[in-house]
């Protein structure tokens, strides 16, 4: 019986840390790597789209065009913010997003804390495509109004070494950008 137990439990531990890796993303940056955990059963399609860009290379070169210090990093404008692309476009970039369709909101509970996660859009709630910010402090006013899905897990350091933007805007010149962003 012992043993049946202990296998028990050996199989539950190992197929839980399985399952943890496989909600974690890297994203390589200048200054070195972050690790951001993902919410799948908070907000399967944000999750879903965020790592099938990420997997398929589209936010390699993507740069982090608005960046507001004390409230978040956005990116995520794979059309007009890839700075690998000819569609590279800095006075255009934040109106783009991906081939895909545009996704419906998944609001939650999540708070909007430092180092979340979370679907940029428009004024629209369902206008969520491929762009996403990271949050430097508590944003409570983003609660139930943004779709958080993920978290950084190791490396906010690094989030906060990206350059940050000028005016209330926070748009930045000479932006940084991601190097690439796949699944652990």
């Amino acid at each position: 019986m012992k043993k049946v137990l202990f296998y028990f439990f050996f199989v539950l531990i190992f197929n839980s840390k399985i399952n943890a890796g496989e909600n974690i993303m890297i994203m390589k940056l200048k200054d070195g790597n972050v690790e951001i955990e993902l919410f799948k059963d908070v907000a399967p399609n944000h999750v879903k789209r965020f790592e099938t860009l990420s997997n398929e290379g589209k936010y390699d070169g993507v740069v982090f065009h608005r960046v507001i210090s004390g409230f978040m990093a956005q990116s995520g404008d794979v059309k007009f913010g890839n700075s690998n692309s000819s569609d590279f476009d800095l006075s255009r970039v934040g109106t783009g997003g991906s081939d895909l369709p545009d996704l419906k909101a998944e609001f939650s509970d999540v708070a909007h804390t430092r180092g979340v996660l979370s679907a940029a859009r428009s004024a629209d709630p369902d206008s969520a495509n491929s762009q996403f910010f990271i949050c430097f402090d508590s944003a409570p006013h983003l609660d139930r109004q943004y779709t958080a899905f993920g978290k950084v897990v190791k490396g906010m350091e690094l989030i906060d070494k990206i350059k940050k933007g000028d005016g209330p805007n926070g748009t930045v010149s000479n932006p940084d950008k991601i190097i690439s962003i796949r699944s652990k």
